[in-house]
């Protein structure tokens, strides 16, 4: 970095979150010292087959190891430390700063990857920390998870705020964001603000969390049957909000999911989640207890396969049978990409039976923790950046954010909508675009780390639209001829009894083509036979079926 920002300069850039949300990952460097905030995962969608979590290219935290003093945690969503046990088996991280119930997710997933230790210390509201040429201090907000905060990075040439995600919730169900703190970081100065953009579309203000759990109360006393909500595990309010209206509705509670329950688990250690002794019971036991005094809550509140509402909408699971009188309520709204995967669990569970209570202006089930532009503008309006850096969202959320921030007096030429790894360098006076390191995408499939490229995505993205055929020929390699007839194989190509005709003219095709080649080497190429074959079949299938399947040619050699 010391080549592309000058010795005085301050760089800012992020690994993950711009153009995109998710696997939020963001650097400050000066000198010779790093600060990176946030090390989160990205939720694929249908287009990455097979891959369970997007984390960003680390490489550039790995080359500059040495210089980095920490990672500082906003709040504890997956997109948002997801990513730290990746990060640690790469790089080498000092310590880890994070706050209330961030400290116990972290610790639990740590457990979870076993093999390796991580320096997590917790930091307070109160407290600045010092950590070399820079140091770090907080704010309090408001978001869908307990003990959110933004982070205020002090530098030689001024202040750089962070948001973390937030909303400005007036009635929220926890304390309130630290609003004093942050009009006084605008009175006495901020240098770039780094604002989140997740709900720069939305209009309005963002609805409070006070509104959705009388909703949800409501809703809970107008049903007679079994109550089964989805949500997601990670927001810890909500979660306490429907405990509190199974209480008041006399009801027990049993948990499914993995994640919910690990949320549980973390959430009651720390006070967050709160309720009677003998509220929650164990989940084989549901049938014991009369169908109006239970509510199940449970994953899947985005149409996972696997989850726990999709195993119970598809009849699979192994301990819920849905029953008349069930009624389903999804407390959540899609998140872009996944609305597919929404509606056709919806559809299952009306199938079976169940009534089902989405989010609605009739229905209010669910409510952002990002705010909208409103929100927005007053976190610019009480920080009054000099410089102004839109973060977490895609293009277009950044690109409205940022005309957001003109509106409110940011000036045209002090604001920056980025892309990962470009790197913006400011000092007290000026702000530029400095250059970009290397950012991008790794894969997660299974538990392999990096393995899987964006080739073998296009693999599978083939293979799942068009199939795969597969030619084996067998060769003579002393004489350098055919064996036998080549066998085609079939898979989801066509189905081969029904394609006979077909099959036959590309058995034909092959042993044409294998012959020709053959006895035009003057020595057996195995390469260059296979790349022949793959070519002339694939001509040959498009121009019969209009299909590109993937053509695989296996070269099978004896001497004879």
């Amino acid at each position: 970095m010391q080549n592309i920002l000058k010795n005085n300069e301050v760089g800012v850039f992020a690994l993950g979150g711009l153009g995109e949300v998710g696997k939020n990952m963001y650097v400050v460097e000066y000198q010779d010292e790093i600060l990176v905030i946030d090390a989160g995962i990205l939720f694929p969608d249908d287009s990455l087959l097979g891959i369970d979590y997007v984390i960003p290219d680390y490489t550039y935290l790995y080359e500059n190891q040495d210089r980095i003093k920490a990672l500082i945690i906003t709040h504890g969503h997956e997109d948002h430390i997801g990513g730290i046990p990746y990060l640690l088996r790469q790089v080498k991280i000092p310590k880890i700063y994070a706050s209330g119930i961030a400290i116990g997710l972290i610790k639990n997933k740590m457990d979870q990857h076993k093999g390796f230790r991580a320096n997590v210390l917790e930091y307070q509201e109160y407290e600045k920390l010092v950590l070399g040429k820079m140091s770090v201090s907080f704010f309090r907000t408001n978001h869908s998870i307990p003990d959110s905060f933004g982070v205020v990075i002090h530098t030689p040439q001024g202040v750089i705020v962070h948001t973390g995600d937030f909303k400005f919730d007036f009635t929220p169900t926890g304390p309130d964001a630290n609003y004093q703190r942050i009009a006084e970081l605008g009175r006495k100065g901020v240098l770039l603000l780094l604002s989140d953009s997740t709900n720069a579309e939305l209009a309005d203000f963002t609805k409070s969390e006070k509104l959705v759990a009388e909703s949800i109360k409501d809703i809970f006393t107008k049903i007679d049957g079994r109550v089964i909500v989805a949500t997601f595990a990670s927001n810890v309010h909500r979660v306490q909000q429907i405990v509190e209206a199974s209480v008041a509705t006399g009801r027990k509670i049993a948990v499914y999911g993995r994640s919910m329950l690990k949320t549980l688990d973390v959430g009651g250690e720390m006070g967050y989640i709160r309720a009677p002794g003998g509220t929650f019971i164990e989940s084989h036991n549901i049938n014991k207890y009369p169908k109006e005094k239970m509510t199940i809550i449970c994953t899947g509140s985005q149409g996972e396969p696997l989850a726990a509402l999709s195993r119970i909408a598809a009849g699979t699971h192994r301990q819920i049978k849905l029953m008349e009188g069930d009624t389903v309520i999804f407390s959540s709204s899609p998140i872009p990409g996944n609305q597919i995967g929404v509606s056709r669990t919806i559809n299952m569970l009306f199938r079976r039976g169940a009534n089902v209570i989405t989010n609605s202006p009739l229905t209010d089930t669910h409510t952002s923790g990002h705010g909208g532009q409103e929100e927005l503008k007053l976190m610019l309006k009480l920080t009054k950046p000099k410089y102004f850096m839109p973060i977490h969202g895609e293009y277009r959320m950044l690109k409205i954010h940022s005309n957001i921030g003109h509106q409110t007096g940011v000036r045209k030429d002090r604001s920056f909508v980025m892309d990962n790894g470009e790197v913006l360098a400011v000092t007290k006076s000026t702000a530029r675009f400095a250059g970009k390191v290397q950012a991008g995408n790794v894969y997660i499939d299974g538990k392999g780390i990096g393995d899987i490229g964006s080739i073998v995505i296009r693999d599978r993205k083939l293979l799942s639209e068009d199939g795969l055929l597969s030619a084996i020929v067998t060769i003579d390699k002393k004489n350098m001829r055919l064996i036998g007839s080549p066998v085609i194989i079939s898979r989801g190509f066509i189905y081969m009894r029904e394609h006979g005709a077909l099959t036959e003219e590309i058995a034909n095709l092959t042993e044409r083509e294998m012959t020709k080649k053959l006895k035009a080497y003057k020595s057996l190429n195995i390469s260059a036979l296979k790349k022949s074959l793959t070519k002339t079949l694939g001509d040959f299938i498009r121009n019969k079926t209009e299909r590109n399947p993937m053509i695989m040619p296996v070269v099978m050699l004896v001497n004879e």
